[in-house]
C-alpha cells in the first residue's frame, strides 16, 4: 500500500532497473583483458573492434610498417559513441575487426539485455579513460596487473595461434612490450586504474549485483 503523498504503482508494474555499471579494463597486450571480461559474465564491448583500417590516412608508421600500438592507429571517437549509445538504449552495433588482416570485415550487435555491469577492453582504454569522463561517463578503471614473462608468453601464444601476424614481427613486438610493461602500468595508475591480479579484478568484478530475472 501507497503511504501519504506517494503515488500508487500501476498493477503490474516492474521496480526500475539498477543503474548499469562501466568498468573499463586495462593492461599490456595478451594480459588476459578478454578473458577477465568474459569470466564475470557482464556484456563486453572489445575496444580493439574500433582499430582504423591500415589503410586509413595518417597511420602512423614504425620501422615501415603501420605501429599498432600508436594510439592513432584506434577511432576512440566512434568507441565513445558506441558506448553512449549501448548505455542509453540497450543496444548497439560496433565493427567486427580483424587484426590478421588490419581491416574491419563485418559488424556485430552488442545487448545489455537488463545487465547490471558493462566490461569495456583494449589496447588503449588507458588513454581511453579521460575521453570516456570527458563524455560525462561514470567509470570503474581497473588494470589488470600480472607478471612480465607470463604475459609474455600469453601474447606470443595467443597470437601464434590467431596468425595475427607473421612470426618475426610477434616476437619483436612482443619483447617491445614486455620491457614497456612497467612504464605501462605507471601510466595506468597515474591515469586514474586501480592494479589488481587475475584474481582480484574477478572478485572486484564479481561484487556487482546481477540482474533479476523478470518473472
Amino acid at each position: 500500500m501507497s503511504g501519504p503523498g506517494t503515488a500508487a504503482e500501476p498493477p503490474g508494474a516492474q521496480p526500475a532497473s539498477p543503474p548499469c555499471r562501466l568498468v573499463l579494463i586495462a593492461g599490456p597486450s595478451g594480459s588476459g583483458k578478454s578473458r577477465l571480461a568474459h569470466a564475470v559474465g557482464c556484456p563486453s564491448l572489445r575496444l580493439d573492434d574500433f582499430y582504423f583500417d591500415a589503410d586509413h590516412p595518417g597511420m602512423p608508421q614504425t620501422l615501415g610498417i603501420t605501429d599498432w600500438d600508436d594510439v592513432r592507429s584506434w577511432d576512440a571517437r566512434s568507441a565513445v559513441a558506441a558506448l553512449q549509445q549501448l548505455l542509453s538504449t540497450g543496444s548497439v552495433v560496433v565493427p567486427a575487426y580483424s587484426i590478421s588482416e588490419s581491416r574491419r570485415v563485418g559488424t556485430h550487435e552488442v545487448r545489455l539485455d537488463g545487465a547490471t555491469c558493462l566490461t569495456a577492453e583494449g589496447i588503449f582504454a588507458i588513454e581511453f579513460l579521460a575521453t570516456c569522463r570527458e563524455a560525462g561517463l561514470d567509470v570503474d578503471a581497473v588494470y589488470l596487473d600480472r607478471p612480465g614473462p607470463v604475459v609474455f608468453w600469453l601474447r606470443l601464444r595467443r597470437d601464434l595461434a590467431k596468425k595475427r601476424k607473421p612470426p618475426l614481427i610477434l616476437l619483436r613486438r612482443g619483447l617491445a612490450l614486455w620491457r614497456a610493461q612497467p612504464g605501462l602500468r605507471r601510466k595506468a595508475v597515474a591515469a586514474g586504474f586501480t592494479p589488481l591480479s587475475m584474481r582480484g579484478a574477478l572478485a572486484h568484478l564479481a561484487a556487482t549485483p546481477k540482474p533479476v530475472p523478470a518473472p
